[in-house]
């Protein structure tokens, strides 16, 4: 049974910097896509950021040149470094992974974890 298990979330200032890691099991191959959503309260979700099969990546325009996703070899740790946090990025952030396509399109993405709270605030 895939589970895909948060960590890592908090408080943080306006500026500062969050990481936050994702732990992906139940596997029998390596997923083809992974990658965070998030969604603020009254908000939709939305796509924050990608990691497709070959290892290229799509963020929102949101949070580029901010945010910076990765993984290890066997895709079985996903994470996202978050830098220079603005209030805007407060949500509850979703660890999410696609079997055959990969984009910031929510419907693409069967499996997704509970998700793990970021608060920007001074």
């Amino acid at each position: 049974q895939v589970q895909l298990t948060e960590l890592g979330g908090g408080s943080v200032q306006p500026g500062g910097g969050l990481r936050i890691s994702c732990t992906a099991s139940g596997y029998t191959v390596r997923p083809f896509c992974m990658g965070w959503f998030r969604q603020a309260p009254g908000k939709e979700r939305e796509g924050v950021a990608v990691l497709h099969y070959d290892n290229s990546t799509t963020y929102a325009d949101s949070v580029m040149g901010r945010f910076t996703i990765s993984a290890d070899i066997a895709r079985s740790t996903l994470s996202l470094q978050m830098d220079s946090l603005k209030p805007e990025d407060t949500a509850m952030y979703y660890c999410v992974t696609a079997s055959r396509a990969c984009a910031l399109v929510t419907s693409f993405f069967n499996y997704w974890g509970q998700g793990t709270q970021v608060t920007v605030s001074s």
